[in-house]
């Protein structure tokens, strides 16, 4: 385009030059022939024209010439540009080309609906079975060489960017199992698809991720473990701030969790600033014992052992609660101060010496048993030194080589066990002397003045010997086993008793070998094996007596007492006479025992034949009474109401028998209900009203409003009252007053029937509730005597108990007891 408009350029310049040099030529004046013009001019105009064209193409050419030298200097720039352009863009293309080939990749490029531009390794899809390298198209088949979901996932992913320009990335996996990485952008209107091989990549972060999560598991193992740890731990940021806690540090400070710990300071501002002037004093190797400081540990001052460290991301510490040591520390050194004060009052002088054999402490009986001065001792002298000091003063024992007796006292520094030894000492005494091995070296001398032991263990020998020859002499047998089972004294008695010889005696036999004798003379074996136990056990050491009958008769009461150091004694006491005795007795009192049930018998059967009839004759005396069949006169109405009465009262005592009765054989059960408590007592007191009336006594009822109910049977519990209150009524005089009194706690129910008569004695008091046990006591009151044993017997069957407080003069007062369930009574009591 430049070259044209430069040739255009060129030719215009010449024909204006032309034009120029021949202008007088060709001028004339207006409406002149031309023609003229030119035949006028003649060869002159021929010159003038041929040198103007001269002048025009030199002209020509010379513009001409410097037009192409400045577009060859324009285009030899321009080609020079171009060449490093090319220069350039070869060098992308090598460095893109590396680049592209530094991994296993395939970049496909679509420039609108054109095919792809397959560019890489495309043996990054290459599958034996079904794709083949020469032919690069197989590898946007994607179902043909990747699973099944990944391949349609990724041709959905690609028609969106080809058709929209969505980008994606996607992580795929081939066929036979490596992974791909797929990444998909719009770029200058074209479609790139680039596919990565990532399986080393992936493998790596799985790895990785394996590794993570071990560092993870054994970093939450880690916080377990410090969150088990019963004492205080924490670490702090580089700048100071706490960054972690465990729990015991959240319980320490009290607070809610462990954010609201990190806080939370355990220690205060000077314990910490002494805690960083402690660690910049360390030396790098440490070696320095804990910090101990106070703090205030869950609401309470405890002593810590503090231990802070620097660390790469901070600083780490621990405290370590001691009270309970420094307290332990504090009893010890009490307990070694009380110690010492009780060795200093020991009787036996103690000595210990370190393993330097200087002496480091002595009690006052050490002191006093050898006579030494106490300025001596507190120097803290060798062990032979003194042994040196008390051979001066004639106060050990006289040696004949006393170097070699020092030598082998001293010996005792290198032994590993305790040794004995026995001083006789020239002013008569005998000491025990135990010099004891100190674990931390040295020696702990015991000197044990025995010689009072000595007298006393010659007078224990006299006096056995005379408590075996006293119960030699006893007529009882007596035997004394040991601790190991064998026989080590018998007297004669035991000896003629079950008639063993001198020799067996002698030679200490086994109780089985005593007992294997003496059965031959009592068969029976379960006494034998009793005592054997009582002789031989070792878990019981409690007394034993059982019966032993000989084969002539001989009743034998055995007793087998345990005695100190595991020995057994064992005696033998003949009861014959007293067994007889016994038994005569036990005999008759089976005949009273079989009387007393024959009786029972008899008294149950007549009460059941009288009562059928008694039925009757109370029906007919009511009929009569009630004038159905006809009327009556006075004295008539007056005899049908003593036969009524008697009646009535005989019904009674045939109703105690047979309840009693039925008491006795276990077969009275008891109709528990909701007892209303004032209706009960009315009820009972209703029953009496003719003969508080007709003995003019008076009649007081203690029964608060609120006493409420309880579970009983209501049949038996006015009965019981019915039969205290008849007593009181027959024990009462003319005018004196009656009293039911009724008491509710939380647990049980009181009646009480109290009369002010003329009481009972104590001794009639304790039988009063036997059975057939009447005393009138000068009264008018008869009974068969049924009527408390009754009221015993029905108050115990609801689980109470019955108490009679009476003194002559006074009165009586019979006080019964229910205890209340704790469900349907309270329920009740409530209504």
């Amino acid at each position: 385009m430049r070259v044209d408009r430069t040739a255009r350029a060129v030719v215009c310049a010449g024909a204006v030059v032309v034009t120029a040099a021949g202008g007088p030529a060709w001028a004339a004046a207006p409406g002149t022939d031309a023609s003229a013009w030119t035949i006028g001019l003649g060869p002159h105009t021929h010159n003038a024209a041929g040198l103007a064209i001269l002048i025009g193409l030199t002209v020509f050419s010379t513009i001409l010439a410097l037009l192409h030298m400045r577009e060859r200097a324009r285009w030899s720039l321009r080609d020079a540009e171009l060449t490093r352009e090319l220069t350039r863009l070869r060098g992308a293309h090598d460095r893109a080309e590396m680049l592209l080939h530094s991994e296993r990749q395939v970049i496909v490029t679509w420039t609108g609906r054109g095919a792809g531009l397959i560019e890489g390794d495309i043996g990054l899809a290459l599958d034996g079975r079904r794709l083949s390298a020469d032919d690069p198209d197989h590898l946007l088949q994607f179902d043909a060489w990747l699973q099944p979901s990944d391949a349609r996932d990724l041709a959905a992913a690609v028609d969106g960017l080809r058709a929209r320009g969505t980008g994606f990335r996607l992580s795929l996996r081939t066929q036979d199992g490596r992974f791909v990485e797929a990444q998909g952008q719009a770029l200058a209107g074209r479609a790139l698809l680039r596919l990565r091989e990532t399986t080393e990549e992936r493998r790596e972060l799985i790895d990785l991720r394996l590794t993570l999560d071990e560092a993870r598991r054994g970093l939450a193992a880690l916080g377990g473990l410090l969150d088990a740890i019963p004492q205080p731990l924490w670490r702090r940021n580089r700048d100071g701030a706490l960054a972690w806690v465990n729990t015991a540090y959240v319980a320490a400070v009290e607070a809610e969790g462990r954010e609201a710990a990190l806080g939370l300071e355990l220690l205060d501002r000077q314990a910490r600033d002494l805690i960083a002037r402690d660690d910049g004093t360390r030396t790098p190797t440490g070696g320095r014992p804990a910090l101990r400081l106070s703090a205030v540990v869950a609401g309470g001052l405890r002593i810590l052992d503090v231990t802070e460290s620097a660390v790469e991301a901070g600083r780490v510490g621990i405290a370590v609660d001691v009270s309970e040591l420094e307290s332990v520390r504090a009893d010890l050194q009490r307990q070694m101060d009380a110690n010492v004060r009780t060795l200093d009052q020991l009787p036996t002088a103690v000595a210990m010496f370190d393993a330097r054999q200087r002496l480091i402490f002595h009690n006052a009986a050490y002191r006093q048993l050898w006579g030494l001065d106490q300025a001596f001792l507190e120097g803290r002298p060798l062990d032979g030194e003194i042994l040196d000091r008390l051979r001066a003063s004639r106060k050990l024992p006289e040696q004949a080589d006393f170097k070699s007796w020092k030598a082998d006292v001293l010996a005792a520094y290198r032994a590993v066990e305790a040794s004995e030894a026995w001083w006789y000492l020239p002013d008569g005494r005998s000491l025990r002397v135990v010099a004891d091995p100190n674990p931390q070296g040295g020696l702990t001398y015991l000197f044990d003045d025995v010689s009072e032991n000595m007298k006393l263990e010659s007078r224990y020998n006299a006096l056995m010997r005379v408590q075996a020859e006293t119960l030699d002499t006893l007529k009882e047998p007596v035997a004394v086993f040991g601790a190991d089972g064998r026989l080590t004294f018998a007297n004669r008695a035991f000896a003629t008793l079950w008639r063993l010889d001198a020799a067996t005696l002698s030679e200490r036999p086994r109780v089985d070998a005593v007992i294997e004798a003496c059965r031959a003379l009592a068969p029976d074996e379960e006494p034998w094996l009793d005592i054997r136990g009582a002789i031989t056990g070792l878990e019981s050491r409690a007394g034993l007596t059982c019966r032993l009958e000989v084969i002539d008769g001989t009743v034998l009461d055995c007793a087998a007492q345990p005695l100190p150091e595991g020995a057994t004694l064992l005696t033998l006491i003949d009861v014959t006479a007293s067994v007889n005795v016994e038994r005569a007795l036990t005999d008759k009192n089976d005949a009273l025992e079989r009387t007393s049930q024959l009786r029972d018998t008899f008294v149950n059967h007549v009460s059941y034949e009288l009562r059928s009839p008694l039925t009757n004759i109370i029906g007919f005396t009511q009929l009569l009474g009630d004038e159905t069949v006809g009327a009556l006169n006075e004295r008539q109405r007056e005899y049908s109401g003593h036969i009524m009465r008697s009646s009535g009262a005989l019904l009674v005592m045939i109703n105690d028998i047979l309840d009693l009765a039925s008491i006795d054989a276990g077969s009275l059960e008891l109709s528990r209900e909701v007892v209303d408590v004032r209706a009960t007592v009315e009820a009972a007191v209703r029953g009496l009203e003719d003969r508080f009336a007709e003995a003019a006594i008076g009649l007081d009822l203690d029964v608060p409003e609120d006493v409420g109910s309880f579970v009983a049977d209501g049949k038996r519990v006015r009965q019981i009252l019915f039969n205290l209150l008849s007593n009181a009524v027959g024990f009462s005089a003319p005018g004196q007053q009656v009293r039911v009194e009724v008491r509710r706690s939380a647990t049980d129910l009181t009646l009480a029937v109290i009369d002010y008569g003329q009481g009972m004695p104590e001794e009639v008091a304790a039988r009063v509730f036997d059975r057939f046990e009447s005393n009138t006591l000068g009264t008018r009151h008869r009974g068969v005597g049924l009527g408390l044993s009754i009221v015993r017997s029905f108050v115990e069957l609801h689980g109470g108990r019955v108490a009679l407080d009476s003194a002559p003069g006074v009165g009586t007062r019979v006080t019964c007891t229910f205890p209340i369930a704790s469900g349907t009574a309270r329920r009740a009591a409530a209504e």
